[in-house]
């Protein structure tokens, strides 16, 4: 079940998915249209005013302009999406490559003219001129319609050319991942509310000491977990589950997946039916892994302040962004997502991802970039005073003075000017006080 969702994921995101989609549709309606040209003849043309009777060579003659220049507008598309490609690779990161590979407008677009170019091909050939051995023969209808697909396909080459435009844009295209990371995290907190439903969960005593290992037989990244594949295993062989790698992690040839308990319920057979709910692949994908994610932003932000791009902007701006996440998950963590059987018995044991893992995975990463900028010091200190007004214990205020604390030392060991330290001070002081609970924000009041 993974592998095949792993397959219909792939396909989905591949470029030529889409095209090839459209080009059999386009296709099946010059089959379709043409068979209604046969059938009622050309007698309906006369009384169409707007419609307009062409002879065989005129038919031919337009199908082979449309054709032709379809072809050709198709190559000149996918000239220009490579250039975009190197663009993305070269400044933002090789990992957006997947996101405009994904883009539906880019495959829509080269879908529309391959899918015209196929549809005139096709009716082409079916268009006589008469003569003694067969009667002429002109499918209006589908000539109209290949007119229509013509005038779509001009739509479309100018809707093209704003959204490749809009799409390098790195405002968007920091946007767009930002996007997608809010959706992955309305989907963990989705699955946490429906867990946290369920009562407490605790794994049987002896788990650590009985339970056997499954391990995988194969390498690569985790794409896909069907979780609900490993609850009725579970549940058919009464058995409790403890995740011991999920979406993201890398996995080689007899790592341990997960851990099953009892030890003796477990089979070659069920060992192969808990392995097959794992799908892996070459790369890491944004299904199910919401730090591949958070790396894209981080990834983007290092780029963007390393000394051959040198933009802070760009980077202030992803960290905007990934505070919007971190801001979140400081009201509801996701601590867990274990799953259970009807009823109501711990089957799954997963662990979630949390404040801490988040705060860690932004923060740590991005410090040593962040340090070495003036602008970009201060902006993260501005930002993690403003996550103090939705900490909501005294572990997650204590993380954020500890990250205040460390960006504050590598940016005044970093900065030889006396005035970009004394920013720098300034705007750690009023983090502290921002972060520090109702007790510690007039111990620190006069700081500011």
């Amino acid at each position: 079940m993974a592998q095949l969702t792993k397959i219909w994921n792939e396909l989905r995101s591949s470029y030529w998915f889409v095209p090839t989609v459209m080009s059999i549709l386009a296709a099946l309606a010059s089959f379709a249209l043409i068979a209604i040209d046969r059938v009622i003849g050309n007698e309906w043309v006369n009384a169409v005013p707007w419609v307009y009777q062409v002879q065989a060579e005129g038919a031919r003659g337009l199908l082979t302009t449309v054709a032709g220049s379809m072809i050709g507008v198709a190559g000149v598309t996918f000239s220009i999406t490579i250039a975009a490609l190197s663009y993305t690779t070269s400044t933002l990161g090789p990992r957006l490559l997947t996101n405009f590979m994904n883009d539906t407008g880019n495959q829509v677009t080269l879908g529309t003219f391959v899918s015209t170019f196929v549809y005139c091909l096709l009716l082409l050939r079916t268009i006589q001129a008469g003569d003694d051995t067969a009667a002429t023969f002109v499918p209006h209808l589908a000539m109209l319609f290949a007119i229509f697909m013509a005038v779509a396909s001009l739509a479309v080459l100018i809707y093209f050319i704003h959204h490749i435009t809009e799409s390098l844009h790195v405002s968007n295209v920091v946007g767009n991942v930002a996007r997608d990371l809010d959706a992955a995290i309305d989907d963990y907190e989705r699955r946490s509310i429906e867990a946290a439903q369920q009562p407490s969960a605790f794994l049987p005593s002896d788990f650590s000491d009985t339970a056997v290992a499954v391990r995988a037989d194969g390498d690569g990244y985790i794409q896909n977990l069907i979780y609900r594949s490993l609850v009725n295993q579970a549940v058919q062989h009464d058995l409790v589950l403890r995740i011991e790698r999920g979406p993201g992690d890398f996995v080689a040839t007899g790592q341990t997946l997960l851990k099953a308990w009892p030890a003796g319920r477990v089979d070659d057979d069920v060992t192969a039916a808990l392995v097959d709910a794992y799908a892996w692949g070459r790369q890491r994908t944004q299904s199910q892994d919401v730090f591949f994610l958070v790396n894209e932003l981080v990834e983007i932000a290092a780029r963007a302040l390393s000394p051959g791009i040198n933009d802070p902007y760009t980077a202030m701006g992803c960290l905007d962004w990934l505070s919007v996440a971190l801001n979140r998950l400081a009201r509801r963590d996701v601590a867990h997502l274990h799953h259970f059987d009807g009823d109501g018995r711990l089957r799954v044991w997963a662990a979630g991802f949390d404040f801490t893992a988040l705060a860690e995975a932004i923060y740590d990463q991005l410090r040593s970039y962040f340090a070495t900028d003036r602008n970009a010091s201060v902006h993260m200190l501005r930002r993690m005073g403003e996550t103090g007004e939705f900490l909501t214990d005294g572990d997650q205020r204590k993380l954020m003075r500890t990250q205040a604390d460390a960006l504050r030392e590598a940016a005044l060991e970093a900065m030889t000017s006396t005035r970009d330290r004394a920013a720098v001070e300034q705007a750690h002081r009023r983090a502290i006080r921002l972060i520090g609970g109702p007790g510690e924000r007039s111990e620190h009041a006069d700081l500011a």
